[in-house]
């Protein structure tokens, strides 16, 4: 069975604190539902001062799915490290860590928008020191031993569930995060299909004479939702995937790489692109038969919850079942 993914940032351009209120309860109800039926993570990210109200708090979100699922997976891709205390962290992720048996998997990035580090009064300049710094501090502080942090003896209780320490890995697309991983001895996550990062990875590490692996995405990686008309669905709900797709696009420069990223300025060439898909039941069995792991994006765009629901619906009861036979 190939790996499912259910994508959650609970983005809504159009929000009201009651309507925005609904949404995260119905993502929770989704998380429960998806983790009944058998999908592998739950996957949500990090990102502030977004006027659709793209997620901010994606540990806080991750509790909250612990305490509504028994073993389905959430993977925070990304957390921008440079943004957080580092003791502080190292507490939130061993809390969660002991709190779903292991089951929170963090990647760890820098971020690529200027804004949100100035919002938290953090210098751009020195995120790569401030990143080197966390991951440092996260590693010492899971063993539950004194260490010296910033000039004094600290110590982060309680250790962590997992051995020897929460999974983490270090995100990017740059040769800087794949030296820090390496460095650090932690699993490597390109933020885009890019074997010769991997490759450079793997150099640094037995330079480095340092353990570690690659998460790499595929060549393609779509967002999918599911629909048994796509024709009628890419009519009423298009805008939502195209609103999505400029916001995240206009936080992208010339070198930032991503799995999901699109040129596309209407619906029409948003939909020839197939970073987004809707597909037929069939059409994504066919998708998953071919190797493909299956990300879905039932919320994407401030879709209404009602929609979302069909397509997580169609995914549960029409894919999920053939792809286990």
């Amino acid at each position: 069975m190939p790996v499912t993914v259910v994508r959650v940032n609970l983005v809504d351009p159009e929000a009201t604190p009651d309507t925005l209120s609904a949404r995260y309860r119905a993502a929770l109800e989704m998380a429960a539902y998806a983790d009944d039926r058998g999908v592998s993570t739950i996957q949500t990210e990090e990102h502030h001062g977004v006027a659709n109200n793209w997620l901010p708090s994606p540990f806080a979100f991750a509790g909250a799915v612990f305490g509504a699922t028994r073993r389905i997976a959430v993977t925070v891709s990304a957390v921008i490290g440079p943004l957080h205390d580092p003791l502080r962290l190292a507490e939130d992720i061993a809390v969660l860590d002991l709190l779903s048996g292991g089951r929170l998997v963090t990647v760890a990035g820098i971020g690529y928008r200027p804004e949100e580090y100035a919002a938290f009064g953090v210098e751009w300049t020195r995120r790569g020191k401030l990143q080197d710094e966390l991951l440092e501090t996260l590693l010492k502080a899971w063993t539950g031993e004194e260490f010296s942090h910033r000039g004094r003896t600290v110590r982060v209780t309680p250790r962590p569930y997992t051995r020897p320490h929460p999974m983490l890995l270090v995100g990017g697309s740059s040769r800087a995060a794949a030296r820090r991983a390496a460095r650090f001895g932690l699993p490597f996550f390109p933020s885009a299909h890019l074997p010769e990062l991997q490759a450079y990875y793997d150099e640094k590490r037995a330079e480095y004479g340092t353990e570690g692996w690659t998460m790499m995405p595929a060549a393609e990686t779509p967002l999918l939702h599911l629909s048994e008309d796509p024709d009628r669905t890419w009519a009423a709900y298009g805008e939502h995937f195209l609103h999505e797709a400029r916001t995240y696009a206009s936080w992208q420069s010339d070198d930032i790489r991503s799995a999901v990223r699109s040129a596309a300025t209407t619906v029409g060439e948003l939909r020839a692109e197939r970073v987004y898909r809707i597909l037929t039941p069939d059409a994504c069995v066919a998708l998953a038969e071919s190797g493909a792991n299956l990300v879905l994006h039932p919320l994407a765009g401030g879709m209404p919850v009602d929609e979302g629901w069909r397509s997580l619906h169609l995914f549960g009861e029409n894919v999920l079942p053939r792809l286990k036979d």
